[in-house]
């Protein structure tokens, strides 16, 4: 996902008068410029960047949507829109089969030594935005077996 991108999504939104969509977007926009200052790299803000702070806010408030008490519909309804929005932009994640795939293809050493830290290890660095932690830990748990 490219930043101007969010930022004309933004815009459009504000134009629509869609405050949830907006209000959604511009805490990605937000989320991004922040780690791209954290970086060093305000001016050109590379695409995995942008992917990387997604991902964390999707997690953030998908965890803000769990831990929502039920007796606040309208507070859950509000988390709900913003997830729904966040997880448009969200980058395709690998599914179980290609991560089983890719583990087979570019692991296959490390696989055979059935040590899941060292495969874990590898594979995390390889496949961090990409794939979803879970699923990788349960992908290599079941290979290790």
């Amino acid at each position: 996902m490219q930043m101007e991108q969010l930022q004309k999504d933004m815009v459009a939104a504000m134009k629509a008068r869609d405050k949830a969509r907006k209000d959604a977007i511009s805490t990605l926009v937000s989320a991004v410029k922040k780690l791209a200052i954290d970086e060093g790299c305000r001016d050109d803000i590379p695409e995995e960047l942008v992917d990387r702070a997604i991902l964390k806010e999707m997690k953030l408030v998908k965890e803000q949507l769990d831990t929502c008490p039920s007796e606040r519909p309208e507070l859950k309804a509000g988390y709900q829109a913003s997830y729904d929005v966040i997880k448009e932009y969200a980058p395709a994640m690998m599914s179980e089969q290609e991560i089983i795939t890719f583990i087979q293809n570019n692991f296959a050493d490390a696989l055979s030594t059935k040590n899941k830290g060292l495969i874990m290890k590898g594979i995390m660095a390889e496949l961090k935005g990409k794939a979803d932690g879970k699923l990788i830990n349960q992908v290599v748990g079941d290979l290790c077996k």
